[in-house]
């Protein structure tokens, strides 16, 4: 056993976001973040350039998730998508980066008949894709699936709040808790599935006041999607955090304009070869 002293927790100082370890991000460093209470970003990621992108950019954690099923697949939601669309994105996610956390999503029908299921399904993603961490939809009645991975020596990320796969039973893209009932049901998710070995948890379209309340409940980091400034850390899918979403929701702050920058270009160009200005003479070979 190598007697040098221990790597710092996330970045050369200590902190998840940028620096870099030379190693991943593990759900360690996402306890020790709670503890100092630092907050730091997740953002999805789909394919290897853009996720070498994140990983140099110093992003510590990212969800291959499900909204694959709408940015990358063009489905209308996140139902339709499967293992078998999900796992080549991951593994090229894995295969790009060397810091941050890759954490995969489990798809609508991978683990709703119970922990059988879903020890199933984790496993071909943790095999096959190298994944570090899974995500699931629900409070406690997926309680049981969580315990079963964890169990198994599979970190899970929770979420709870609005949570798309069920988007048909909540009645469509509505926040969630805002009734005192509905939000002390909340709670009791959040803490069933800190029990039940969730190593964070994300809340989505939840109000501010009850992440705050989720969040000073827990011992494990809460991850914010639409759920406010209180919570431990944030997540937005990428395309929408760059502009590349023409439509996104209220909770969307748009860093940048790829839509029209990505536009832009094709254009110039489309214009070039019509014109026949490009190839130059400095594309040629001879």
């Amino acid at each position: 056993m190598s007697t040098s002293a221990p790597m710092p927790t996330g970045g050369s100082s200590g902190t998840l976001y940028g620096g870099s370890s030379g190693r991943r991000v593990t759900v360690r460093d996402i306890a020790a973040a709670k503890q100092r209470g630092e907050r730091w970003p997740m953002l999805t990621a789909y394919d290897a350039l853009t996720a070498k992108v994140f990983d140099d950019a110093g992003i510590p954690v990212m969800l291959v998730g499900d909204s694959a099923a709408m940015v990358v697949y063009g489905y209308d939601s996140t139902v339709p998508v499967t293992m078998d669309e999900l796992v080549p994105l991951t593994a090229a996610v894995v295969r790009a980066t060397s810091r941050a956390m890759i954490v995969a999503d489990l798809p609508f029908g991978a683990y709703q008949a119970g922990p059988a299921q879903a020890l199933d399904s984790a496993a071909r993603f943790m095999k096959e894709s190298r994944a570090h961490a899974i995500k699931l939809e629900g409070g406690h009645r997926t309680a049981p699936q969580v315990e079963a991975l964890v169990n198994a020596g599979i970190p899970v990320m929770a979420h709870i709040g609005l949570t798309p796969q069920s988007v048909n039973v909540l009645g469509g893209f509505r926040v969630q808790g805002r009734s005192e009932e509905a939000a002390a049901r909340l709670v009791d998710d959040a803490k069933e599935l800190e029990h039940a070995g969730a190593f964070s948890v994300v809340l989505e379209c939840v109000p501010s006041e009850v992440a705050e309340r989720i969040t000073a409940s827990l011992s494990i980091p809460t991850i914010g999607i639409g759920a406010g400034p209180q919570c431990d850390a944030q997540v937005l899918v990428w395309q929408d955090m760059a502009g590349l979403t023409p439509r996104t929701a209220k909770f969307v702050k748009k860093y940048a304009d790829l839509n029209t920058v990505i536009g832009d270009a094709a254009k110039a160009y489309a214009e070039d070869v019509v014109n026949g200005t490009f190839p130059g003479p400095e594309h040629e070979y001879h």
